[in-house]
């Protein structure tokens, strides 16, 4: 069993906000069937029945499958924004901000990354509203790590030509990191995060 499948994911954590227990439960339930048979294939018998629950209980928390897509990529994303303004937020020169976004993305997006392969990979499935919804979440953090960026170009410590799309490759390099991450696998969280510190700085110009 994969090693965060067995600490039920984060579930102290992601899901802490999240009641009653039945709730959270199938949450956590629904994160795992759609990691391992996607959304479109995981029915509603199946988020049930790992949560050892009857379908028609699911219901009594939950009208729908894809609105318990929607509150997983809800909590995933603001997740991500707070990590990412954290340090946008931060003391330090935009290198060492920058850093610290990547290190702690990248580090959140390995310990979960099977909460973070659902909230990354499967918007497609989202009702319109729920859609827009999370994509602005994607735009705050997409803006929260173009800002250090350009902290950086003002301050002569970045050689960056085009800020957007520099912003966009850092992002995709750390989301990356939930399709492949393997928990039992050489590198720790903490490891791959230092690592992809160091990618990013040199991918902006900065002294790593």
């Amino acid at each position: 069993m994969d090693a965060e499948a067995k600490n039920t994911e984060g579930a102290p954590e992601a899901w802490r906000d999240i009641t009653p227990d039945a709730a959270r439960r199938l949450m956590t339930a629904a994160v795992h069937a759609f990691a391992e048979r996607g959304y479109h294939a995981t029915t509603t018998r199946d988020i049930a029945g790992r949560a050892g629950m009857s379908p028609a209980a699911l219901y009594i928390h939950y009208k729908t499958k894809e609105e318990l897509l929607y509150q997983i990529s809800k909590v995933g994303h603001r997740l991500a924004l707070d990590i990412l303004e954290a340090a946008r937020d931060g003391a330090g020169t935009p290198a060492e901000r920058l850093a610290e976004a990547v290190r702690a993305f990248v580090r959140w997006h390995a310990e979960h990354h099977t909460t973070a392969r659902v909230v990354q990979y499967e918007l497609d499935a989202l009702a319109e509203d729920h859609y827009a919804e999370i994509t602005a979440l994607r735009r705050a953090s997409d803006g929260a790590v173009r800002a250090i960026v350009e902290d950086g170009v003002k301050a002569g410590d970045f050689d960056v030509a085009d800020v957007r799309g520099t912003t966009v490759a850092v992002l995709s390099l750390c989301i990356d990191v939930a399709r492949w991450f393997n928990a039992r696998g050489r590198s720790t969280p903490d490891e791959v995060g230092e690592l992809y510190a160091g990618l990013a700085l040199r991918m902006v110009g900065a002294a790593g």
